[in-house]
């Protein structure tokens, strides 16, 4: 069995990560695009997939974010360069980090303001 990687196939900035994890990759890593999927009640929501990087290890267990992030460039010869984003000391500021990004990449890719106001009254 392998970790599952689940990623945004329609993001550039995605793809091209996927490209090169796809390329380094030494193996145990599968990539799985979110637009290709079939709804399955294991897996969280697709809004939930698309606002922040998940990772399914191989024994069924969820990470998100740089936990996923981290996981998945393990399975490279590049892995132990992402390692200190877990460290104690820079988990916190990585974290922040990451979750603003992911937030600001979300709401530029799917997040439609003008489709979710209420209609006014003409």
């Amino acid at each position: 069995m392998a970790d599952t990687l689940y990623y945004d196939g329609r993001c550039p900035l995605c793809r091209h990560e996927i490209d090169l994890l796809g390329r380094w990759q030494t193996g145990g890593l599968n990539l799985a695009d979110i637009h290709t999927l079939v709804p399955d009640p294991q897996h969280p929501d697709r809004e939930s997939l698309l606002r922040r990087l998940h990772l399914r290890t191989d024994d069924g267990h969820w990470l998100v974010g740089l936990d996923a992030t981290v996981r998945a460039w393990s399975h490279t010869p590049f892995g132990a360069l992402l390692r200190p984003l877990r460290w104690p000391g820079l988990r916190r500021l990585a974290d922040r980090f990451y979750t603003t990004w992911a937030h600001r990449r979300y709401q530029r890719r799917y997040d439609c303001s003008l489709c979710s106001a209420p209609t006014r009254d003409r």
